[in-house]
């Protein structure tokens, strides 16, 4: 394996908890955190950054990072508003850009997001934490493409949340900070979908938010449906906040996908008939039913991801496809809103 410089790279925008993965998985690949910067200073995953990495020093100004040619990435957890213009501005000036999702919030953001990245050549990546960060829908990846289940014709993705309403910012509950329903969560089914099915564009066919159970925050989309297809595969995606106080973990997670010659089921954050811990994949196929394994299961985005940053690659996630989720995303939000 080539070896490379360590990277080095600052953390802007610390509005989600997300943004300690993000920290920590660049760390470990081999990255250095030279600093971090912050609108909102009483954030409270800023806190938790802090005692998490004492040793990363904070800028009270983010054009510092921007301006040093030596910083070569910019990783960000902003309000998902306000993500768009980090990126622009991290372009411009030279940087890669990693983001946590949803990259962007509006139609125009992505339209100036994507130009710009075409202008300046440099990489916006959305890290897509259900596919890029879960262990057992990687390893359902490898089994997909060894052809285990043949030609993948459906998936179901479903991304129930907790609400958690305790830990959540004023923003969390207003639909122009972060999107819509569709935008946000429901980002990681459209990645797995395209993902999964090996499809480079497809068509909303139709699309459903809203909110059911929470009249007093009338900002906040609680449940999202939609039905989405391409050329010999479709799929369903239902995304809410209605995980019960009662689950041990803060949603169960699944994701089904079914094939010409067998299907996959992923239970990405639990196990509700007990088997401990995370992780788990079950395969049905000609020769019968198994539950797999995935503590094994390979992780390589962040890594792949430095090494596009030396190389100008694109082995983390093409560019092509990261703009095609966050534009059906976009499309699957603006015609649920429609109708």
């Amino acid at each position: 394996m080539k070896k490379y410089p360590r990277i080095r790279f600052a953390a802007v925008g610390l509005d989600h908890r997300h943004i300690y993965d993000q920290v920590s998985s660049l760390v470990e690949a081999g990255g250095e955190c030279v600093g971090w910067w912050t609108a909102d200073l009483t954030a409270q995953p800023v806190a938790g950054f802090v005692e998490r990495f004492p040793d990363v020093p904070r800028a009270t100004d983010r054009r510092r990072f921007l301006d040093d040619p030596d910083i070569q990435l910019i990783t960000c957890a902003a309000i998902p508003r306000d993500r768009a213009a980090h990126a622009v501005e991290a372009m411009r000036t030279g940087k890669d850009f990693m983001v946590d999702k949803p990259g962007l919030t509006t139609f125009a953001q992505f339209d100036e997001v994507r130009r710009v990245q075409r202008e300046t050549g440099r990489i916006f990546s959305v890290d897509f934490t259900e596919r890029f960060e879960v262990r057992s829908t990687m390893r359902a990846a490898e089994l997909v493409q060894a052809g285990a289940i043949g030609r993948v014709i459906h998936t179901v993705g479903l991304g129930p949340h907790r609400l958690n309403r305790h830990l959540r910012a004023p923003w969390f509950f207003e639909k122009a900070s972060y999107g819509g329903i569709l935008v946000d969560i429901a980002s990681h089914q459209f990645d797995q979908f395209l993902y999964f099915t090996g499809a480079k564009d497809a068509r909303i066919r139709s699309a459903r938010v809203a909110n059911v159970g929470h009249p007093g925050d009338p900002g906040l989309q609680d449940i999202g449906e939609v039905m989405i297809e391409t050329e010999g595969a479709s799929g369903y995606i239902r995304v809410d906040w209605y995980t019960p106080d009662g689950l041990s973990t803060w949603g169960d997670g699944r994701l089904f996908l079914t094939g010409t010659e067998g299907s996959i089921e992923v239970r990405k954050y639990i196990d509700i008939e007990g088997r401990p811990g995370k992780d788990h994949l079950f395969l049905i196929d000609r020769k019968g039913m198994r539950y797999i394994d995935c503590a094994d299961a390979r992780l390589p985005y962040y890594g792949n991801l430095v090494t596009d940053v030396f190389e100008r690659g694109e082995t983390a996630m093409s560019q092509s496809h990261c703009f095609k989720v966050c534009e059906l995303a976009l499309q699957a939000q603006a015609l649920a809103e429609r109708d």
